[in-house]
């Protein structure tokens, strides 16, 4: 890993919560994630399952977290099962943790090679009542490919047919929406890397130059500052690729007079930013680029006004739809009769602005959060409105990453990087 590691506290506290949860008599497995094949010999670069790196800081493939808060001897109640290195490893991927490296990143005492796991697990499996399970139950998630934790699922269950098995997830989702002190530093370290990426292209950017050059910018400035990579596929739109929403293809050459909408975040440490700006290719916003932008960012600005306890999720995008609306008639892309003929369940915003307004950020950059609760001091959200005129090529959005504060304004981790008109027009014109 490039990055350096949160204290183990955070990964001690994140146990002691989520354990706290279990009923009585029961026991947790977390697996790794899986790494996965292109073909041939090839794979994708591993990517540890954010839910095991949550509860134990650990970031390597093939690894297993055992909790059993109620285990008949103290040195079974946290184990953590790794890859053991051999000298073929070694040679050719580099070593493992060690058991003293893993304890120290993770504060578990009791570090197994996992070739130890089933005789382990079937002991502990004799005191244990009930068996809590994971799988990836976030509300946008698609599941195509078995994973680690699936197989592990069903072979649990074959051979251990008379457990009572439970979720894990609902009890994460809750626990992973309340950010620790610590993870707000890691994602204001993700967000400060982020700002060194923008304020780099900001002087890069100019007609002629392509968008997988500026990509490359990005990625350079990332991993010149530890950075794990980019938090999600890169989205560099400039002209009307602005209007594609998950554009990622990033091969257009930028052209004179139009704007460039990026949508762009580190990873540092598994935490994700998300930033988006939209800045004028020349250098210079255009009268009517002008006018879009200021209503863009208005929406944001009050959009975050509205991150406080006590609000809720429904209340929240219903109220920045009518902010929204407010600014298209006022730069005329709606009329009072498009508004007062509205569908509730297609209102008439969305065919300028068709897509939610925030999103719960962490480990995941759609990160666990429930929807259904009040907002609460620790949750992290995106705010990111947009105005998106295919019929002009133009789409402008806005986005910045909030923490909502105990009896107050939200705390803005972006708060740094250049968002009015004026700053950027004058840095991208620095000589």
């Amino acid at each position: 890993m490039k990055y350096i590691s949160p204290s183990q506290e955070l990964f001690i506290k994140n146990r002691r919560k989520f354990c706290k949860e279990l009923a009585p008599k029961s026991l947790a497995i977390f697996n790794s994630n899986d790494i996965y094949s292109v073909s041939a010999d090839s794979t994708l670069p591993f990517a540890q399952h954010r839910d095991i790196f949550y509860l134990s800081g650990i970031d390597q493939q093939e690894s297993i977290l055992l909790l059993f808060p109620q285990a008949l001897e103290e040195v079974n109640r946290e184990i953590l099962f790794l890859k053991e290195t051999n000298d073929h490893i070694r040679i050719w991927e580099g070593p493992k943790l060690t058991k003293e490296q893993a304890q120290k990143i993770s504060g578990i005492k009791t570090i197994c090679w996992l070739n130890q796991f089933d005789s382990n697990f079937y002991d502990l499996m004799s005191q244990a009542e009930n068996v809590y399970l994971n799988l990836n139950e976030h509300y946008r998630a698609a599941r195509g490919v078995e994973t680690r934790e699936e197989r592990f699922i069903k072979k649990v269950k074959k051979h251990y047919p008379l457990h009572t098995y439970k979720r894990s997830n609902p009890i994460l989702q809750n626990l992973r929406s309340i950010k620790e002190p610590e993870e707000i530093e890691q994602l204001q370290m993700a967000c400060n890397i982020t700002e060194r990426g923008f304020r780099r292209v900001l002087g890069f950017v100019k007609p002629g130059v392509w968008e997988y050059e500026i990509e490359a910018e990005w990625i350079h400035e990332f991993l010149r500052h530890r950075a794990n990579g980019f938090a999600y596929g890169p989205i560099i739109a400039s002209g009307a690729n602005a209007c594609i929403l998950h554009y990622i293809e990033n091969n257009m050459q930028c052209q004179q007079g139009e704007l460039l909408l990026m949508d762009v975040g580190a990873c540092y440490a598994n935490y994700s930013a998300d930033l988006t700006r939209t800045l004028p290719v020349n250098g210079s916003y255009s009268e009517r680029q002008r006018k879009i932008y200021k209503a863009v960012l208005k929406v944001k600005d009050k959009a975050a006004e509205m991150l406080i306890t006590g609000n809720n999720w429904n209340d929240y995008h219903k109220e920045v739809g009518r902010i929204m609306s407010a600014e298209l008639l006022d730069l005329g892309l709606l009329d009072k009769s498009d508004v007062q003929n509205e569908e509730p369940r297609s209102p008439a915003y969305k065919k300028y602005f068709m897509h939610g307004t925030s999103h719960h950020l962490g480990l995941d950059t759609h990160d666990y959060g429930i929807l259904s609760e009040p907002f609460q001091a620790g949750m992290v959200f995106t705010v990111e409105p947009g105005i998106y005129i295919p019929e002009e090529s133009l789409g402008i959005r806005i986005e910045d990453n909030y923490v909502i504060q105990e009896g107050g304004p939200p705390k803005n981790l972006m708060k740094n990087i250049p968002v009015q008109i004026d700053e950027i027009e004058d840095l991208m014109n620095k000589v």
